[in-house]
Parts: C-alpha cells; structure tokens; sequence
C-alpha cells in the first residue's frame, strides 16, 4: 500500500464514522483489526447518535467521498442479489451532482485531442457547459458546415482520480476477503473488477461514439426512437462530437403535457424499444434514466425518444436471451416447472439441482404476484424475484442479466410514471412471440448452421492433432516416477499465520498515529511529521512482524 493510498484511506475513514458507518463494521462478523480502526477514531468516540436510516448515511457518505464513489454505489445498486433492499434503494437515489469545470480547460482538451485550434474546428463553440457528470462535460458547437452538435469532454485528471480510488476499492475489498467471513455470492474484488470495467469503458469516448452508430444502425427510419449522428472527424478518446438533440427533456413531463404529448403511447413506445433491443438487436441501451432521453414532439400523437450518452450498453448470449424470453411465457402461463427446468437448463443453476425442490421455490416467490391484474405486475420484479428464488439453490447471477434487469426497472418506472394504466405485458409479449416463432423457422435454423460450418470444419481438422496429444499427455503420465509429497496444507497454514501476523501488526502500527493523523489531515498541506511518524511506524513493524 503506498502513502498516495494510505491518506486516502484515512480521508475516506474519517467520513464514514462521521456518517456512523462504524454501524455496518460492528455488525458484521469482521476481525479484530478492522473494528479497532474503526473505534481509533476520535469521531467515534463522542459521535453516537446519526440522523437517518444506514442506507441513507451511506448514500450521504458517499456523495461526500466524491465522484468515483457516487458512481460505485450507483452501480452496486444495481446488484440486489448482493444487498439488502434498503440500501440497494437509497443507492439507486445517487445522482452525479458534479460541479462544471472551465470552459477555457475543455478548449484546451479539444484543441490538443484535435490538433486544431477550436475556431477552426467550429463556427461556434460555447464555452459554458450543457451538462455536467461525473465522467464528462457537454458544450454546444456548430460546425463550419452549420451542423448544430455537441461536443463531450472528458473531465481533465479524471483518470488518475479513478485509478486512485481503484486501488483504493481494491484495498478495502482485500481486507474484506481477509478479515470478513463472507458469503461465497457475495465476491468484493469481483465486484470491484467488474466496476473498475465499468468506469475505464466510459473514459474510452471512441467506444461510446461506436455504441451510438450501432444503436443509431438498428433503429435508422424507426418511428419509435432516434439516435444522434456522430461526427467521427471530430471524435478522439477524451472527445466526441455528435449532432445535437432538440426535444424536450423526458423529466420534464409539465413541458410534455403543454405541448400535447401521448403519454400512453410515449410508454408503450419505451416498452416495444426496450423488448426490440434485447430480444431482435441483441444490444441495448443499458441507462435509460429521464435524464438521458428526449422527446421530439414535432407531432405530439407520435411522440419520438431521443437517446443521448451511449456509454453503458448491454448484451446477451443468443442461449441467455431464449431461456429468458422462455422464461417470461412460462411465467405469465404460470407454468412454474417449465420455470425451473428453464433456469436447470440455461446452466444457471449448479449441477444436481433437483427440479421439483427449484420448482416448489419458483411457485412460493411467484405465485403472490398473480394476485394483481397484469397490467400491474413488473417484469423486472418478475426476474428479480426468480434470482432470488434460485438463489437458495446457490445460483450466482450472471452480470449481464443483472445489467438487463436494471435497465428493465428504469423503463418500466418510466413507463408507469407516463402513463399508470401501462400493460407491459400487452406490449411486450407480441414481440418475444414474433421472436421466438423467427429462431424457430428453417430459414434461421439453416443460417445458424451456415454460420458454424466454418468452425466444424476447423474442429473436424484438428481431431488428429488433438488425439495424438492426448495419447502422448496419457503416455507420460504413465511413465511418471512415484515421489514422496511435502506437507503442503501445513505449509500453507503457515504462510496464512504468518501473513496474518504482518497485517496485524501493520494495523497496529497505522492505529498508533491515526488520531494524529486525523487532525493533521484538516490542515492542508498535510503536517510533514506525517511522514516522518509513518516512518516511525515503518520501522516499528520491522522489528515486530517477524
């Protein structure tokens, strides 16, 4: 752990025992060291008493720590196989509320990407910003030819910010691994790989200009949805340009009501885009939020979503996109047992598991949800309820279905808020119909197989090299001498004792300068005994870890 990570790490303590998260410490089943960091604290010692439920301190903790943070409990908001529902509600309330930076540093960023000065790239540039988000800012532009766009710049240093706190997340996810008996679902640092994914992908802008074409491609001439054009001659990794979007913000329903809108088509229209994109496109916009959709209401009975910000997408393996459009039909028929051999099937679930105990769990979680009329029930409460009755019989959730179910709650919220009376069911059922009937024609059976003749062939001819090394593996291991084997369980026991040890007494040593560094830390710069106790410490641990 370097000192960049170590002052981190105290700067992040301090805030959250400020927001009593001593709380979730002292009530799990962490080691000893871990409480002891929590309990080193001054603020822990007079400040007990904290205002509002854990997931709203958390959620507050969080904003306060900043921007990568803000954006990781969004995004682990997302996992509710991993989080109790209350918190996985007040994290899902996170916004980036991140203030603008200036105009002169975005020119700066744009001229140095593009290697011209900003007039003589643009006819107009406006140097204040539309929009401002944790990852990058929007200004408006025209182009020499008179195109209106917009052009998006990532945030200067946002990078070394985000590797920053990586390693942070890391760190904490490490001690967890060490001192935290978890449960086998719940994996912190695969969780905070799979985030750190998240984040990088949205610095690449190129990736994100390249996921607007493709959603742009698949829905060009669509009376349902509109994607801007991106002007690639302008686009870099740190910057991209694209046509600007005029049309009224989907938040803004007062403005839509004023100018007439259909609301009941407006929803049904976000259900059929959603249902076209995962089960026809197989590539979904996968942060369909108000804040990232327009309305063009030129004719306001045939109200057209505009999408912006393509940074998240999603996709589906063509096995996990049929045994979930399978699993929908048999759940609205309530044909619970189809629902289990579906998700036995799909390979979901561990091998051995008993179809009749997974079916008898479907019906209990499910069953309830019938009680409503259909126009009422959520499909992606359906989904999360079938995660959860799997999850007794150990089923891990893949990522990309967790992404999916997340992407289906936001537009049924929306679809809901637009017009209360929605049937999802109604709207999205002739579409996984059509689907289904398509993959099961000849001709998609006969294009399927013209697509993997090639890799058969390849597959055919390699069987003899293939056999060959598989006689030679089998030969030598037959001509292996025996040998005497080393304890190798007590000698691993002892690597652990012994790296136990060196943590504990590193804690240690951290715990016997905190308080001070606590204060230290709220004067800038930062006293430079900090260093010199550190060292101290250092030295300390030296002579003790042994």
């Amino acid at each position: 752990m370097n000192f960049r990570v170590f002052i981190r790490l105290l700067q992040i303590h301090r805030v959250l025992v400020r927001h009593g998260m001593d709380e979730f410490v002292q009530g799990t089943r962490f080691a000893g060291p871990l409480k002891l960091a929590f309990l080193a604290s001054p603020a822990a010692w007079f400040q007990r008493k904290h205002p509002g439920s854990r997931g709203e301190r958390l959620r507050v903790a969080l904003q306060e720590l900043g921007p990568v943070f803000m954006k990781f409990g969004q995004t682990l908001s997302t996992r509710r196989d991993l989080l109790p529902d209350d918190i996985a509600d007040e994290l899902a309330k996170l916004q980036d509320r991140v203030p603008e930076f200036p105009g002169s540093e975005a020119r700066a960023i744009i001229e140095a990407a593009l290697g011209k000065s900003v007039a003589e790239l643009f006819a107009q540039f406006d140097a204040q910003p539309l929009a401002a988000a944790t990852i990058a800012q929007v200004h408006a532009a025209q182009l020499k030819d008179g195109s209106d766009v917009v052009v998006k710049v990532v945030r200067p240093g946002i990078r070394l910010l985000i590797e920053r706190d990586i390693e942070v997340l890391y760190e904490l996810a490490d001690l967890a691994v060490k001192y935290w008996r978890v449960d086998h679902k719940l994996k912190p640092i695969e969780v905070v790989r799979e985030y750190e994914k998240t984040i990088l992908d949205e610095l690449d802008l190129m990736r994100e200009a390249a996921n607007a074409s493709q959603l742009r491609y698949n829905f060009l001439n669509s009376t349902i949805l509109y994607a801007p054009q991106v002007h690639w001659d302008y686009c870099r990794s740190n910057v991209m340009t694209m046509e600007r979007v005029r049309g009224v913000q989907l938040s803004d329903l007062d403005e839509l009501r004023r100018r007439g809108t259909n609301f009941k088509r407006l929803a049904e229209s976000g259900v059929e885009i959603f249902f076209t994109q995962v089960f026809r496109h197989n590539f979904f916009h996968a942060d369909m939020h108000p804040g990232n959709l327009f309305v063009l209401v030129d004719n306001p009975e045939l109200p057209v979503y505009a999408a912006v910000d393509f940074g998240i997408v999603g996709t589906l393996d063509p096995r996990d996109q049929h045994y979930l459009a399978e699993n929908f039909l048999a759940f609205f028929q309530h044909d619970f047992r189809r629902v289990a051999q579906l998700h036995i099937d799909s390979g979901w679930m561990p091998p051995g598991t008993r179809v009749d105990e997974l079916e008898s769990a479907v019906r209990t979680v499910c069953e309830p949800i019938f009680n409503k009329a259909l126009k009422d029930i959520s499909f992606g409460l359906v989904l999360m309820r079938l995660f959860q009755a799997a999850q007794r019989f150990n089923m891990e959730i893949q990522p990309q279905l967790v992404l999916l179910q997340k992407t289906l709650l936001q537009i049924e919220g929306l679809g809901r808020q637009l017009y209360p009376e929605l049937d999802l069911w109604k709207t999205a059922k002739p579409i996984m119909q059509e689907w289904m009937r398509a993959r099961k024609h000849p001709r998609h059976v006969l294009r399927e197989w013209r697509k993997q003749l090639p890799d058969i062939g390849e597959a055919v001819r390699r069987i003899p090299t293939l056999l060959q090394q598989s006689l030679m593996e089998a030969a030598d291991r037959r001509t292996q001498l025996p040998h005497k084997s080393v304890d190798v369980a007590a000698l691993c026991l002892e690597l652990r004792i012994s790296a136990k040890r060196r943590d504990r007494a590193i804690i240690s040593a951290a715990l016997l300068f905190s308080g001070v560094m606590w204060f230290a830390l709220v004067v800038e710069p930062i006293w430079p005994g900090a260093l010199c106790l550190f060292g101290s410490a250092v030295v300390w641990w030296r002579r003790h870890a042994v």
